[in-house]
């Protein structure tokens, strides 16, 4: 019986990819942890609702075969710097010990494009330090993705990302070669991306920029 366990089901990637492992006949049982319940019902659903600062009070019932961590906030939700490094850094890196204390055998990370633990800017060098810290704690499988600006319906309103991706639907086809990568996405393809890897018997490190996200779904 596999099963998954999923942080960041509320969110536009999570909620997408939450509805793939419901239908899935792969999956037996899927676990959202979030802070506040989700208004899904399934036969196939277990959700635990905590409190991600006591994350590690909860290592028992985060047992299964991998972890999807979408996790992510924005300066605009989160103007306290030290919660959203929180949010994006410090809880993904805790799931990732939790993960190797109970032998999962995946992790998947939403990470963002242009990751860059020595970046001078807070979004990119948070990012990548999340990546590289996870990394370090040598995973038998983690998969890193790093989409561009994402498509798709958001609940709350975000008036400068509507217009950027409004932008760049007038771009994304003068992008091309080594631009590609920052083609906008849809949170629905890195959602098939990562439920299609994660059904792949593999080892290792992966990382997946945005272009290579599209390929994969």
């Amino acid at each position: 019986m596999r099963k998954a366990i999923i942080a960041g089901a509320t969110g536009l990637i999570g909620s997408e990819l939450l509805k793939i492992l419901l239908e899935s006949s792969d999956y037996q049982e899927v676990i959202s942890i979030s802070r506040r319940e989700i208004p899904v019902q399934h036969k196939k659903l277990v959700q635990l609702i905590i409190n991600f600062d006591e994350l590690e009070k909860y290592t028992h019932a985060l047992e299964g075969d991998v972890i999807f961590c979408c996790l992510g906030s924005t300066r605009k939700k989160t103007p306290d710097l030290s919660v959203y490094r929180m949010i994006d850094h410090t809880y993904p890196l805790l799931l990732g010990q939790i993960a190797k204390a109970n032998a999962i055998k995946q992790y998947h990370l939403v990470s963002a494009i242009g990751a860059n633990a020595n970046s001078s800017n807070f979004y990119t060098k948070m990012k990548g330090e999340t990546e590289a810290d996870l990394a370090h704690l040598n995973l038998p499988c983690l998969h890193i993705y790093q989409p561009s600006i994402l498509t798709g319906d958001r609940k709350e309103s975000r008036p400068l990302e509507k217009f950027s991706i409004a932008v760049m639907k007038v771009f994304n086809p003068l992008l091309f070669g080594s631009l590609k990568k920052y083609r906008s996405i849809p949170a629905a393809t890195v959602a098939s991306a990562m439920y299609k890897q994660s059904l792949k018997p593999e080892k290792g490190l992966y990382i997946h920029p945005s272009d290579h996200i599209k390929n994969l779904a």
